[in-house]
């Protein structure tokens, strides 16, 4: 199947904006709750050191977005909203089937991440709840759905769980004309996972020491959610994913008004 490059541009450009919405953080404010030694000098983040450190989010998101738009329609995987956009569809059209799944998707992942961290709490130590509590007011809300709604869906579901379920097609069902469900349930659990443990590095910067409340929490929490965002990829289209992730922000940001998350 040939190529498409509209709909790689326009996949591209929507995670791109999740990509540049991180010059939106503070990260000389960021830098500041990190546990750094005492006496340990810390360069000012200029401007042009925030573009640099966008470069590697980048150069995975077009990976991503190539893997995507080269296999997905082979495996029985859409971008409805996106394909339809390249194509001169109509995108209300392609949209709303994904709407009502995607909300409840999102509020479904949501409180369970909340509900995660509230067990985890009496778990980990009290410096860290209060350094994730900072990290969560230094990032922006453009930041949290452009980047966790777009950005990372395109990553983990576009690119890493349409990549897996081609890999097991490939080499577990060569005799079948499409993948079968066992190819999309072990993608979804393997991206998942990944989803978690791509959480690690900001929890370990948080405390250089991690503790496995920690780990665990993270992990969990995070796979909890993609298990959901893999399903509705699967079921219902990546549109209805990144409408699922921005609104499972949205309900952490009000359980944290509220203090009932971090």
């Amino acid at each position: 199947m040939r190529f498409k490059p509209i709909l790689f541009v326009i996949l591209w450009l929507a995670g791109l904006a999740g990509v540049l919405s991180f010059l939106l953080v503070d990260l000389n404010a960021l830098m500041a709750i990190l546990p750094i030694p005492a006496g340990t000098e810390i360069p000012a983040i200029t401007p042009a050191l925030k573009l640099l450190g966008l470069i590697q989010p980048t150069v995975i998101l077009s990976l991503a977005v190539l893997v995507g738009v080269t296999l997905a329609s082979k495996v029985g995987l859409s971008s409805p909203v996106a394909e339809a956009a390249a194509g001169g569809g109509q995108l209300s059209s392609a949209f709303k089937p994904q709407i009502i799944p995607g909300i409840v998707g999102g509020l479904a992942g949501g409180v369970a991440i909340v509900s995660t961290a509230s067990l985890s709490r009496p778990f980990l130590p009290s410096e860290v709840i209060t350094r994730i509590a900072e990290l969560g007011k230094l990032l922006p809300l453009p930041t949290r759905l452009l980047y966790g709604g777009i950005t990372e869906e395109l990553m983990l579901r576009w690119g890493l769980m349409t990549l897996l379920v081609w890999a097991a097609w490939r080499l577990f069902q060569r005799a079948q004309n499409k993948p079968k469900t066992g190819c999309f349930v072990v993608a979804i659990l393997i991206s998942s996972v990944v989803f978690g443990i791509g959480h690690l590095p900001v929890a370990f910067l948080l405390l250089p020491e991690a503790t496995f409340a920690l780990t665990l929490y993270v992990i969990v929490a995070n796979s909890i959610f993609g298990l959901i965002a893999g399903y509705l990829y699967w079921k219902k289209g990546l549109e209805s994913a990144m409408l699922a992730h921005m609104l499972a922000h949205v309900v952490m940001l009000t359980a944290s008004y509220f203090g009932a998350y971090f």
